[in-house]
């Protein structure tokens, strides 16, 4: 996903992704290969960084926006049984909704 997100921007993406913050997931193991570019192999296209276990508030912005997400998926509600539609309008509401973090602009504008 993150190589599809690097090609999707092209040169766009070390501006906009200085660094990122994963939890201690399984899926991160391999931090050396996620921070190379998949565009320029020997080039890094990120810095990673982890968090400490347990520590939710070093991932302010990923809880923020499962608290969004909250409002319309309750906890535990199994999202394979929404419809598409559903999940579209909840996707369109949080990439308009305004954020702190982006100086109160929406990530659509901040795509722009």
């Amino acid at each position: 996903m993150l190589d599809t997100l690097e090609k999707k921007q092209g040169k766009k993406f070390k501006e906009k992704f200085k660094t990122i913050t994963v939890d201690n997931g399984s899926e991160f193991l391999d931090y050396k290969i996620l921070e190379l570019s998949v565009t320029n192999p020997e080039q890094q296209r990120v810095k990673m960084y982890y968090t400490h276990p347990y520590s939710s508030w070093e991932r302010g912005t990923n809880e923020n926006s499962n608290k969004l997400i909250r409002r319309f998926i309750p906890k535990g509600t199994d999202i394979g049984k929404m419809s598409q539609a559903m999940i579209k309008r909840i996707e369109t509401w949080m990439n308009n909704y305004p954020r702190t973090i982006f100086g109160y602009k929406s990530a659509k504008e901040m795509a722009c």
